[in-house]
């Protein structure tokens, strides 16, 4: 039995300020790294969580309601710890990497809850697409952290 509009709303909501956490989080991660390559690919990460927020938000205003615009508080003290860590560490890539990781695994945990809700199949279908990307996404962050700790960022 699928959940009612409302819950989904909601669901959707909290993934609308999941992927806008990680929209603004990866744009601050890419202005602490110097490594060409990563810079790069967290602006390109910045861009899909962009997108994925959009659909998103297309999606609760098809369901006539009001899709949230912005990111979570723990999103901006997330960012703001990265800021700090940054100043102190020299702004070393490694640091950085390692935050985009813990965000992606905040982002990885709200899709897996999401989708663990009876949702209708043209949602679900949409979050099981975006959840692969994003799964997809973490394995490259966490494949930098590799990259990084070697030595050859």
């Amino acid at each position: 039995m699928a959940i009612d509009t409302k819950d989904v709303r909601s669901i959707l909501n909290d993934l609308i300020q999941t992927c806008k956490d990680g929209q603004q989080g990866f744009v601050d991660a890419a202005h602490h790294v110097h490594d060409p390559y990563v810079k790069t690919m967290f602006l390109e990460l910045s861009q899909q969580r962009s997108m994925y927020a959009g659909e998103l938000q297309q999606e609760v205003t098809r369901l006539q309601g009001e899709p949230e615009t912005s990111g979570t508080a723990a999103g901006a003290l997330h960012r703001g710890w990265i800021d700090f860590k940054a100043k102190v560490s020299g702004q070393n890539d490694q640091a950085a990497i390692r935050e985009a990781e813990r965000g992606e695994d905040a982002a990885v945990t709200a899709y897996r809850i999401a989708m663990e809700k009876m949702l209708p199949e043209d949602i679900r279908n949409t979050l099981e697409r975006q959840f692969k990307a994003i799964l997809d996404a973490h394995r490259r962050v966490r494949a930098l952290e590799v990259r990084s700790s070697g030595g050859a960022a």
